[in-house]
């Protein structure tokens, strides 16, 4: 179907249950098999818990859809097994550049500051990550992949759901405790139990064209303003691995989608930007609207509702699979501490309003970002085109330039799972509570690592010290010994200095004081860290008794 990959087709089997006549019974299910349905398979395989994956497919997207990956993002994959491949086939990227007319009025830099394991985005066509992942799902145990298996009907009780499945060989039931819907912005799960998704369609139509062609251009992320090659609208350029471009063209509400994706409407304008000299394939095509919308709640009794299946962004920013892997990674670990019975229900609870929040701040940048690049009257692109002339010149113009606010991670620092600051605890930096972990460069056992590598999955207390060699054993003790209520809290030592630490404490050298500089920490400085690598907690002083009680506020066991 393209010239550049060829679809794998994943295995059907039978179902036995369709011979047996007898239901599936599994903890949880998870229907759709995208990027966010896979995230949330691996999340849980990783806390041990067992997964089945329901999709109505047998291969990966078609097309290359989502296309870049931040940061935060790539680390979250980095704990799934895959940021690895992810990294080493896309094209990695730091510089945006935007365009006005003829001129660039503003740039920027994603990760302008040195040690840090992966770069600001990662650009790669969708179907390669959905490969990495299913492969990645494969191979664990407690992950079973179904293909060509589509949900026909669920309903569910007090405590448990009942799905209905479809094959080519019949129909079967499965009764799980928890399903985790990742079924896509039309979400047959979300239609069949008759809920709502609200929000707004933006009138106006954007075409995309992945292109093959050589070309020597920087992976710098390209946005011009009217351009003279389209002139009164805008375009994008991203450069994608397998020397794919990705080219968007604003069109206009009064584009005819069908008409604007055949080839002899689409090679002119892609001469007109790039001229007639260089030559070049087109990959794939499609036309798309802008949408920002989403559910209430994500949650819905025994149902949870993850990535475009919850909420819907515009593509400019990259917010939609960076926002739902985000998800995936926010809800794996609270579901597990509900399935063990060691945190109530009402955790789960947490989900919604830490995600929503995510959720509404992406819409809100969304939003602003498409009012800027489509203005709906003249006087807003009056006023938007005043912007960019400043912009070359003028910093605060160059403020207001808005060409699509690229995805970042959500700071929950509103949410009540977080231990605010005590009064005498002053801090500097961002790692205040709620916030997405900074990585740090750091040394395991005389080895390079990363700080983000060695912390997820469970909670964590971080201990800075400046003499490893130093710490007392009533602290070494306290530390060892940090998990309540059946929750398991890991101490890791970070020191300033060389040497060891007594007991089985894991232990991490910042040398450089990179990680100390992010954090700023002093000796004996210590954070509570969600399973998440979101920062639940931090002292000056380590009390055990204080990180206890935190650890318990951040599973709603108070």
């Amino acid at each position: 179907m393209l010239k550049t990959y060829n679809y794998p087709q994943f295995e059907y089997r039978t179902p036995p249950e369709i011979a047996s006549g007898q239901t599936l019974k599994v903890p949880v299910v998870v229907v759709g098999a995208g990027p966010v349905g896979l995230a949330a398979a691996l999340d849980l395989q990783l806390q041990g818990v067992p997964v089945l994956v329901l999709d109505e497919d047998d291969t990966v997207s078609i097309g290359s859809r989502g296309v870049c990956y931040a940061k935060r993002a790539l680390e979250i994959l980095d704990r799934y097994g895959v940021g690895d491949a992810v990294c080493s086939k896309g094209v990695s990227w730091n510089v945006g550049r935007t365009f006005f007319r003829e001129q660039e009025v503003y740039n920027f830099n994603l990760v302008p500051d040195p040690d840090y394991h992966r770069p600001g985005m990662v650009n790669l066509q969708q179907y390669y990550l959905e490969e990495y992942m299913a492969a990645a799902a494969a191979s664990r145990p407690d992950i079973e992949l179904r293909w060509k298996n589509k949900v026909a009907a669920v309903a569910q009780s007090g405590k448990t759901v009942t799905l209905e499945v479809e094959t080519g060989d019949g129909f079967y039931s499965v009764e799980t405790d928890w399903l985790i819907a990742a079924d896509g912005a039309r979400s047959p799960i979300r239609r069949m139990l008759g809920l709502e998704i609200e929000g707004k369609v933006f009138m106006d139509r954007f075409l995309i064209a992945d292109v093959l062609m050589k070309a020597d251009f920087p992976a710098e992320r390209w946005f011009w303003f009217d351009p003279p090659f389209h002139p009164g609208q805008s375009v994008l350029l991203h450069k994608q691995t397998d020397s794919v471009f990705r080219i968007d063209f604003q069109l206009g509400w009064d584009a005819d989608p069908e008409e604007a994706k055949k080839p002899e409407n689409v090679v002119p304008r892609i001469k007109a930007m790039l001229g007639d000299e260089r030559e070049f394939e087109l990959e794939w095509v499609s036309v798309y609207t802008f949408q920002c919308r989403r559910m209430g709640s994500f949650n819905h009794g025994r149902v949870l509702f993850a990535g475009d299946a919850a909420h819907q962004v515009s593509p400019f920013g990259a917010r939609g699979a960076n926002s739902g892997l985000q998800d995936a990674d926010n809800l794996g670990w609270k579901l597990k501490l509900v399935i063990d019975g060691k945190a109530p229900a009402a955790l789960l609870d947490s989900y919604t309003e830490e995600r929503v929040f995510a959720a509404d701040e992406n819409l809100m940048n969304s939003t602003r970002s498409t009012d800027f690049i489509t203005p709906k009257s003249k006087v807003s692109r009056t006023f938007r085109n005043a912007v960019l002339g400043l912009a070359k010149d003028h910093a605060f113009g160059r403020a207001l330039v808005n060409s699509g606010r690229l995805s970042v991670p959500a700071f929950l620092t509103a949410s009540s799972l977080n231990t605010p600051d005590c009064a005498q605890d002053i801090f500097a930096g961002r790692m205040l509570p709620g916030a997405p972990m900074d990585d740090a460069p750091v040394l395991d056992k005389g080895d390079d690592a990363w700080l983000l590598d060695k912390v997820g999955h469970r909670f964590f207390v971080l201990y800075f010290a400046d003499d490893p060699n130093a710490l007392d054993g009533t602290t070494i003790a306290a530390l060892s010994n940090l998990s309540s209520g059946g929750i398991a809290v890991q101490p890791l030592v970070i020191s300033r200095q060389p040497g060891t630490v007594k007991g089985d404490i894991p232990h991490l050298e910042d040398l450089r004081g990179v990680a100390a500089g992010r954090y700023d920490a002093k000796h004996g400085t210590v954070y509570l860290l969600r399973p998440d690598q979101h920062v639940a907690a931090r002292w000056r002083t380590f009390d055990a008794a204080r990180v206890r009680a935190a650890v318990a506020r951040a599973t709603c066991n108070l």
